[in-house]
Order: structure tokens, then sequence, then C-alpha cells
């Protein structure tokens, strides 16, 4: 039982499910929100007769913290073909359709039509929306576009603002960024971060070149710049540059992020696959991460880099790749979890209210079926998407 005078003006939800990943199993089937946050976690927990309390019965559902993607373009991303091949925005029911509570807003190649201006507006929408969203500054070319015309005061007097991204590197969309660049983005970045209390990574778009992650090695061996401030994504590409990611995850004691391409030509390539691949390279489970790249461009070029079309990435390869995971018992659900919940929220500075299931963390839960399936997403409490809703 539940003690004591209610909480001021604050309705509480009590979700009663039939497991809790927290992300390991817990004793726990029952999950008491107040004011955004978790209260308590118990069984058969009760509320004080006449506290505004509002009863979820899900006794075949599993909670589990809600997925996190740290790597979307909100606002569409696109634009390699012209203005007829911008991709559309993201609405936040199909973020939350996926399970997903949490997402960081990217700005891709067309940083001229679509500014850090317009990313920090979808944003702040989308968590009007119920969503819990954040951003990074920048975009693929260097210097980056910012909302201040200063990064360091971007991270430190913008709250939404939590690192640098996508700087894309060895890619012929890039601006081919000096290796001189790079380390002075990277390090006002740190600065203004450390100003602001926050990680403030470094997000790094990483393209077929054949420089791979070598300007990266580069950063961490010639500078001070510690290996959790720099993020690669995209590291499964092609097999070499996969390989050549575990070798940097092992050598600096790094983490990686693979993307869940839904038009990965090998399997093995898939955000499963290379998932499976980094695993089997020896590099540990906290050290990986997966994001969607969705509503960015698929774009295919001919061997000159001309443009020859392209399709809009979505989200729903993310968490169907993240299922076959655990189906295919790469990894046990638990360990599944960190891959695009726990070790996101550390990864970004936000493990300390993200990313799991405890007394005192942001209420965002997600309710599986047995298969997996995202079937309800609550964000601070406040359900987002229910499949019969």
């Amino acid at each position: 039982m539940l003690t004591g005078p209610p909480p001021e003006a604050s309705l509480l939800t009590l979700l009663r499910v039939g497991s809790i990943q927290a992300p390991e199993l817990i004793e726990a089937t029952d999950i008491l929100i107040a004011d955004g946050r978790i209260a308590a976690l118990g069984r058969d927990l009760e509320v004080p007769a006449g506290w505004p309390v509002r009863v979820v019965e899900a006794p075949n559902l599993i909670a589990v913290p809600a997925f996190i993607d740290q790597h979307v373009h909100v606002t569409g991303g696109g634009g390699e073909g012209g203005c007829g091949s911008r991709c559309p925005e993201i609405t936040a029911r199909e973020v939350a359709a996926m399970g997903i509570g949490t997402v960081v807003g990217v700005l891709g190649t067309d940083g001229i039509s679509r500014s850090p201006a317009d990313l920090l507006a979808k944003v702040r929408g989308l968590r009007a929306e119920g969503i819990a969203a954040y951003m990074y500054t920048g975009a693929y070319r260097v210097p980056p576009p910012s909302l201040t015309g200063d990064l360091q005061r971007d991270l430190a007097w913008i709250p939404d603002v939590i690192g640098l991204g996508e700087i894309a590197i060895s890619d012929h969309r890039s601006s081919q960024p000096r290796q001189d660049e790079i380390e002075r983005l990277v390090s006002e970045v740190r600065v203004g971060a450390m100003l602001a209390g926050k990680r403030g990574i470094c997000h790094f778009h990483v393209g077929d070149g054949a420089r791979g992650l070598e300007p990266l090695r580069r950063l961490l061996t010639e500078t001070e710049i510690p290996a959790e401030q720099v993020i690669p994504t995209h590291v499964n590409r092609h097999r070499a540059l996969l390989e050549e990611a575990a070798d940097y995850a092992l050598s600096f004691k790094a983490c990686v992020d693979v993307t869940a391409f839904d038009d990965a030509c090998e399997d093995d390539l898939s955000g499963f696959g290379a998932v499976a691949r980094l695993l089997d390279r020896g590099v540990p489970v906290e050290r990986i991460t997966m994001s969607s790249d969705c509503n960015g461009s698929l774009p295919e070029f001919d061997a000159q880099g001309g443009y020859l079309g392209m399709r809009v990435a979505r989200n729903t390869t993310l968490i169907a790749d993240w299922r076959r995971l655990v189906h295919e018992q790469v990894l046990a659900l638990d360990e599944a979890l960190g891959v695009i919940s726990g070790n996101v929220a550390r990864v970004l500075g936000l493990h300390d209210r993200k990313g799991r299931l405890a007394v005192g963390f942001d209420a965002d839960v997600t309710l599986l079926d047995a298969t997996l399936q995202p079937q309800q997403t609550y964000v601070a409490g406040r359900c987002v998407y229910a499949r019969d809703g």
C-alpha cells in the first residue's frame, strides 16, 4: 500500500503488466507513474482511495525502457537530386508506433534549404506531441551551420542541442574537412558541452570512401579527446568498413553505431548482421548502438558520383532488425535492449534518466507483445501510441 498525501495536480498512471525488463528481468509487474517519472515498481501496488489514478491492465505485455533513436531526419533528409528529392518530415505517431520514446534530430546533406532553426522547431513540435526530442547542431558540411553562429554557444545555451552532427567524412558529399578542422570542431563541442553539463557527442556520418575511419583514428591518437566524445555511424556500409569499425571499437574502447538500412544489399550488412559481426569480433555489446537514419534518403549514385535516384528510409527496419537479434538468439533480451535503449542513453549522456525502468527515471515505457512487437508507448507517463487506440 502506498501512503502519504497524493501529489498535487498530478494524475497517476498504474501500469499492470505481465513482466518488466528494466532491462534485466525484475520481480515487479506494476509500474506507478507520477509527474512523468516512475514513482514505484512492485507487485499488486495499491493507490489510496480518492487519488486520481488511471489503471492500465496489460497482463499479456512486457514492459521495457522505451527505445531511443539517435539518428533521425525529423525534418526530412535528401535533396541530392534537387528539390524534388527532399524527403518528408517524420510524425510523432510514426516514432511512437515503433516503441521509440526519444529521438535525436539531425541534418544531413542539405544544410541550405533545411536549417538548424527548422530542426529546432520540429524537435520542439515533436516534444509538444509527447515525444522526447533533442537535436544535433550542424550538418554534413564544415564549417557547420549553427543556431547562434557559434558551436559552443549552441551547446551551452540551447537545452535541445546535445551534440554536433552529422559531420560527413569519407564521402563524396562531404566538404572534405582537413584533420585540423575535425580536431577543432570536436574540441569546441567538448568545451561547450562541459559548460552546459552535457556529454556533447560529435556524431560522424561515415561514407564509403577509402579513408574510412582514419580521420577519427587520428583524432583519438593525436589528441587528448576521449573516445566517448566521438560516435561514427553508418559503419556497416560495406564489409571492409565494418571490419575497421570492429578494430576501432576494440583499439580505442570506443562506441560505434550501426544503421538499420532497409536497403542493405546483403544480410550481413543489415543492422542485425552488423551487430552480430561486431559481437563475433569481440566488441562488447555495451559499445554497440543501432539507429534508423529514418526519413533520410537512400540515394543511388553512379561510379562518377552522379545521382540516379533515391528511396526514403523508414524506422520499421530498426525494430525488425532488433527483434531478430533476440529471436535468433544473437543476444538475450536484456542485452538487446541496450543496443537501442540503455547504451544509447549512455552515449548521449541521458543515462541518469532514460534507458532504464527504475524509480526516479523518466516514465518512458514501451509495452511489447510476446513477439516483441511494440503495442503501446508511454513518454513521461503519457500514452503517445496504442496499437488498438
